[in-house]
């Protein structure tokens, strides 16, 4: 089967067929082409969804990743990154082995194909022209035969006419016999012609068109040859890396089997333990008795008599962190809150004269109901998500709950730990390099490096006091864990009995009005007590006695849970000053307290403290 003996007349159709093939060799390099950029945005696609998915370093997200689920989903999304590089590794592949092999074979392809059609045009163009040299010859013959037939009839006239002179016939016969020798030259040319004509068609259509057909079919083979093994690599490319995804979700799966729910749980624990103990049991408490309200020792609220602490409930607002702080922390919540103070209103008339009446106490309901919206409500999770709101803690944690402070104070001595070792690795490296430097002093000055010595030393020592600091906080809180014994119990017997909501408004103040949870180291002093009831960490402590009185120049509306709303010229007892963070603390009556803006009250300092339960009336400047 060969296309030079079969297609010898279709050199037209083989020019159009071959053309053809380049296009579909082109079209297919395209194609592989337009595939590799699919690879490579659908890698950079899934690059970029795990970076975006990735955490962020130095934010809360990479706490979240200590968790078993989010470590396999951490290694889900490394994994997915080396499977993005795989597509990768297909598209250069591709690149490489296909595109750009078959580009180049297409150039050589289309010099060859050019090279063998201009082979065959030419010989074409040769068997033309020996047709046409023959249809010339072939031509002339054809004239000069019927000229020497008319030369010989003329002669023929002339000489059978008596008429004509004998010279004249005798030119008649010489032209005839040399029109008939001229024929007979025309003849042989012919004839030779002829001859070389059919040996040249011969040769053309069994040797040349044969052999430029034959090198056309090989070529057009080797194209579809090519063209398969591409489509072999192609397939070829994706397979060498079916292994290396494999791997990737294998390693996917492992993280996956990895999660630990029961190892996650306990992690939460770690995370978010308190450290303290849940509230006693409550009384019940007689309310048909005309005298003042009682409640039993084990109660919530405090009994002098006995020397016992009760913790007691105020209004429904303060006592909402009760069960969260103990008796040692409630000088701290005494504080004027973190959050700054609001400038006073532009608008307001500082002169003015309100002759309102007196705000109205907060209602006061029953110890069930508020004990009820403890139990429903979420006080503490509250609290503790505030210490992130609350910006940076105090040096030693105080801020945090006993068990969460054990746990900072723990990494902090750890942290510092490390910091000595590295600092005493570097003293003993200049060690050793002084010592070198006193045998050998042409290698350098010993003396150079007693400088960062005398550093490394003083640094070390730094360190050192750091590490007691901490660890004597670290010891503090230990003690003071729910599984200790110790319990704090304060010097000062301030609070009396008569202000039943003392302790709570404490407790209300512990969450200032910006949400943040604070606790600040109080100056008090501890002893061991047995910890078996949650009542005991309350003393009976009486309110603070009053410095003075303020006016209220401009209202304020204490929407925060530590502040206290008032009105435009109300006369208030001052029982704080502003000690710098721009808040007073005030008190209207025996059970409304609470911090305004120093800005908003203008205050009378008084060195005879003023009667706790005698109310002030607004007056007029």
């Amino acid at each position: 089967m060969s296309w030079g003996t079969e297609l010898w007349d279709q050199f037209d159709n083989l020019e159009k067929h071959t053309q053809w093939g380049i296009d579909v060799l082109e079209k297919y390099i395209k194609f592989v082409k337009e595939r590799t950029e699919i690879e490579l945005s659908y890698a950079k696609q899934l690059r970029n969804l795990s970076k975006k998915y990735q955490p962020k370093k130095n934010s809360k997200e990479e706490e979240e990743y200590r968790y078993t689920s989010t470590r396999a989903f951490l290694a889900t999304l490394n994994e997915m990154n080396d499977y993005a590089g795989q597509h990768e590794v297909i598209s250069e592949n591709m690149t490489s082995l296909i595109t750009g092999e078959l580009t180049r074979y297409v150039q050589e392809l289309k010099q060859e194909r050019k090279s063998h059609f201009h082979d065959g045009r030419k010989a074409q163009q040769h068997i033309e022209t020996c047709w046409k040299q023959l249809e010339a010859s072939k031509r002339r013959f054809e004239r000069d035969c019927k000229e020497a037939d008319r030369a010989q009839q003329y002669f023929e006239k002339m000489d059978a006419d008596i008429n004509v002179t004998k010279a004249d016939v005798e030119k008649a016969r010489q032209q005839a016999q040399l029109r008939h020798q001229m024929a007979e030259d025309s003849k042989a040319e012919y004839s030779s012609t002829l001859q070389k004509f059919n040996s040249e068609q011969h040769e053309h259509y069994y040797t040349h068109i044969p052999n430029i057909f034959q090198k056309i079919q090989e070529m057009e083979e080797r194209r579809i040859v090519r063209i398969g093994e591409s489509m072999k690599t192609f397939a070829e490319v994706d397979r060498q890396v079916i292994p290396i995804i494999g791997k990737c979700l294998d390693e996917i799966t492992k993280a996956a089997e990895s999660v630990d729910h029961k190892n996650d749980s306990q992690m939460v624990i770690e995370a978010f333990k308190s450290g303290f103990e849940p509230p006693g049991d409550v009384d019940f408490e007689d309310f048909t008795q005309p005298m003042k309200r009682t409640v039993s020792e084990s109660s919530l609220s405090n009994s002098r008599g006995d020397g016992k602490s009760e913790p007691k409930f105020g209004s429904k607002s303060k006592g909402k962190l009760w069960p969260f702080i103990k008796k040692n922390k409630l000088m701290s919540l005494l504080t004027s809150p973190h959050q700054p103070p609001p400038p006073p209103p532009a608008s307001a008339s500082p002169s003015a004269v309100p002759n309102g009446p007196q705000s109205p106490k907060q209602q006061k309901e029953p110890l069930s109901h508020r004990f009820n919206e403890f139990m429903t409500s979420k006080p503490k999770i509250h609290c503790f998500r505030s210490l992130k709101r609350g910006g940076a803690g105090p040096e030693d944690f105080s801020n945090l709950p006993p068990e969460q402070r054990r746990k900072k104070l723990q990494q902090k001595v750890d942290e510092l730990n490390r910091d000595i070792q590295k600092e005493m690795d570097s003293r003993d490296a200049l060690t050793k390099m002084k010592d070198v430097y006193i045998k050998n002093p042409q290698m350098g000055d010993a003396a150079s490096v007693d400088h960062r010595l005398a550093e490394l030393g003083q640094n070390i020592e730094k360190l050192r006091l750091e590490v007691q600091k901490f660890e004597g906080w670290l010891a503090e809180v230990e003690g003071r864990l729910p599984a200790r014994t110790e319990q704090p119990r304060r010097q000062s017997g301030v609070y009396e009995a008569q202000n039943p909501s003392g302790v709570n408004s404490c407790a209300q103040d512990r969450e200032s009005p910006d949400g943040s949870y604070t606790e600040e180291q109080s100056q008090e002093t501890e002893m061991k007590v047995p910890a078996t009831d949650f009542d005991d960490e309350f003393d009976d402590e009486e309110p603070l006695p009053t410095i003075g009185t303020c006016k209220a120049l401009y209202t304020f509306e204490g929407q925060n849970e530590g502040t206290i709303s008032v009105a435009e010229g109300e006369m208030l007892y001052v029982i704080e000053e502003d000690k710098g963070d721009g808040w007073t603390r005030i008190r209207r009556n025996e059970d409304e307290e609470g911090y305004v803006p120093t800005s908003y009250v203008e205050v009378y300092l008084d060195k005879n403290a003023k009667d706790v339960h005698k109310p002030l009336q607004k007056i007029s400047e």
